[in-house]
């Protein structure tokens, strides 16, 4: 930028000269520091507080997708058999519900229980809460049984054999509900009896419970 001079005239008195101030620049705002997501700060996802100066509140957010309530017990597994049943009277039929159903933890522990109802939702909680309330404990080595072992009830008869890892579960039918509840992964089965679900359930989980370990029998005959 240049600047001109101008002379006065001879005589006269010389403006006075008026010096050239410079209002100060004010110096921008620094913005505010947000904290990174998941720590400390207002008004992040799932963080409680403001986003700043004229922000809006926001609570934490409802669904807590990741974080698992505390005091649950184990997951059980839970395998349903539905029977229904038609009673013919003078107006019709009427229908009624009967659901077994077997329940285990997958570790060890299985249950069997039996409800009836006119619908079906009600039949499978009442049978679901009778095996709850009727669970054992089985003898298990590993992921498989310690020995043969043959199951009966009623006209039910099941053959259980151990099996080596990588066999897999060969059971099908109300066998393989008891099995997969109770946690065995490897064995051979074989149903010889009667197809009834009632009968064959019952007959597995009673050749189950005539598992036994070595330590047990050794326990028993107080020897080494």
């Amino acid at each position: 930028m240049s600047t001109e001079s101008t002379s006065a005239p001879e005589g006269a008195t010389p403006a006075p000269v008026t010096p050239l101030v410079t209002a100060p620049v004010a110096a921008a705002p620094e913005r505010e520091q947000r904290a990174p997501r998941g720590q400390g700060g207002g008004g992040f996802r799932g963080q409680g507080g403001n986003r700043g100066p004229g922000g809006n509140n926001r609570g934490p957010r409802r669904d807590n997708r990741d974080q698992k309530p505390e005091g649950d017990g184990p997951t059980m597994i839970e395998k349903v058999f539905i029977n229904r049943c038609a009673k013919v009277v003078k107006g019709g039929r009427r229908f009624s519900f009967a659901a077994l159903a077997v329940v285990g933890d997958g570790k060890g522990k299985v249950g069997i229980g039996y409800g009836k109802a006119n619908e079906v939702p009600d039949a499978i909680k009442k049978g679901t809460a009778n095996a709850h309330k009727h669970l054992v404990t089985v003898k298990l080595k590993g992921d498989t049984i310690p020995h043969d072992v043959l199951g009966q009830y009623d006209g039910g008869r099941v053959m259980l054999k151990p099996a080596s890892p990588g066999t897999g579960l060969i059971a099908g039918g109300g066998v393989r509900a008891v099995l997969e509840a109770a946690g065995v992964k490897n064995i051979l089965t074989k149903s010889m009896g009667s197809s009834n679900h009632i009968a064959v359930v019952h007959a597995t989980l009673n050749g189950l419970l005539q598992l036994r370990l070595a330590e047990n029998i050794a326990a028993v005959r107080k020897t080494s």
